[in-house]
């Protein structure tokens, strides 16, 4: 069983920068995915950086390519993401969710899940 706990979120202007942090307890399996998704309100939640088992392939969805830094360090147990030129579209509750058996940003293909913590960016 992985329980992943996410921190880091708040607020912050647009342009400006936040990095979140998630820390699994358990066995973060080394061979399976770690996804951080963002969901907001009343939109569909949205898989934006996926890492590789050893975290040597990160994939980015479109909309945060260029601005957002996913970082894996299994040793360690925790999983980072650097969100900069942040813009009010990146408002939201971000997860983190691990276990995931296929380089997918289906939520479905994760079954564990952290809590969430909230981004709100301001313009």
């Amino acid at each position: 069983q992985v329980q992943p706990v996410e921190s880091g979120g708040g607020s912050a202007q647009a342009g400006g920068s936040l990095t979140l942090s998630c820390q699994a307890s358990g066995d973060m399996s080394r061979d399976a995915v770690i996804t951080w998704f963002r969901q907001a309100p009343g939109k569909e939640r949205e898989g934006i950086a996926l890492a590789s088992p050893t975290g040597g392939s990160i994939t980015y969805a479109d909309s945060v390519k260029g601005r957002f830094t996913m970082s894996r360090d299994n040793a360690n147990r925790t999983v980072t993401l650097r969100m900069n030129s942040l813009k009010p579209e990146d408002s939201g509750m971000y997860y983190c969710a691990a276990g995931g058996r296929a380089y997918s940003f289906d939520p479905a293909r994760y079954p564990f899940w952290g809590q969430g913590t909230q981004v709100t960016v301001s313009s």
